[in-house]
């Protein structure tokens, strides 16, 4: 008997929704309601779904205050006097002479350091003026020994071509005076 009574129970949880489980969270008594306030909270069970049970809640219900958006009041202007329109206007101009002053220094700053620039742009022109120079004479110079190289070269293979004429008609003379 104690093991039907169990099985009841479960089934009567499975039946149970989702909702009335979590009210019995909060009240001792179950509640089968689809719709539950608590302490400022809405529950809401939504439809179910095959996954399982899905719910809305409401954490405040909304005000008619906060429909619509309250604009901020400006501050109130204070009436100004001569006296502190006129030194708000001589801090505003000593303001404006200071970023003057400060803007001209930063100017004269680099018109000082423009003369080391355009002195290091000549160095550097002047170097890389030099240095196509001196691959042009270096250029120049092994042009030249390829030159030299070619001349000695082919000087070489005269000498060798009079040798061997040379030594074909010492071998026709001595043909000639055998035979």
């Amino acid at each position: 008997m104690a093991k039907e009574d169990a099985k009841k129970e479960e089934e009567k949880m499975k039946k149970q929704s989702m909702l009335s489980l979590i009210c019995s969270c909060f009240y001792q008594e179950p509640c089968n309601i689809n719709f539950y306030t608590y302490d400022g909270m809405e529950v809401k069970q939504i439809n179910k779904h095959a996954s399982g049970q899905a719910f809305e809640l409401i954490l405040k219900p909304p005000s008619p205050i906060s429909e619509f958006p309250q604009t901020l009041a400006s501050p109130k202007k204070k009436d100004l006097s001569l006296e502190e329109i006129q030194k708000t206007l001589e801090a505003a101009e000593e303001r404006r002479k200071s970023q003057e002053v400060q803007v001209l220094k930063q100017l004269a700053e680099k018109r000082k350091h423009e003369p080391e620039i355009l002195q290091k742009a000549l160095e550097e022109n002047n170097f890389s003026t030099m240095a196509e120079e001196r691959l042009i004479l270096k250029m120049e110079q092994i042009k030249e020994n390829c030159e030299a190289n070619l001349a000695a070269i082919t000087e070489c293979l005269q000498e060798k071509e009079r040798q061997a004429a040379e030594v074909s008609r010492n071998k026709e003379l001595q043909v000639e005076l055998s035979s």
